[in-house]
């Protein structure tokens, strides 16, 4: 059996369109991930006023400590997601500017 050469791929064409359409997607999945942040933000809202309750027992101090530790990796996941929704629109931008330098 011998191998034969492949032809040569062919190019893709250059649809601004199309790369609208890829900078408004990678737009809108940064937006969602902001509502994520958002919603975040309520979620640490609700843990915050949780923590405030005065239950003076062993168990109300364990359940305010256990708040917490959550509420901690929560905020660092909510900053990641907000550092990544930063990252997804600039990355958009650049989407934009690439499909406007190939026309």
């Amino acid at each position: 059996m011998s191998v034969g050469l492949m032809p040569a791929a062919t190019p893709p064409i250059f649809d601004p369109l199309e790369c609208a359409s890829r900078s408004h997607d990678v737009q809108r999945l940064a937006w969602r991930i902001k509502s994520c942040v958002d919603q975040a933000d309520i979620v640490l809202a609700a843990l915050r006023r949780a923590q405030l309750e005065s239950w003076q027992s062993p168990a109300g101090n364990a359940y305010r400590t256990t708040i917490a530790v959550h509420a901690s990796a929560l905020m660092r996941a909510r900053e990641s997601l907000d550092a990544a929704a930063a990252l997804i629109l600039r990355h958009s931008q650049n989407v934009a500017v690439s499909s406007q330098r190939g026309q």
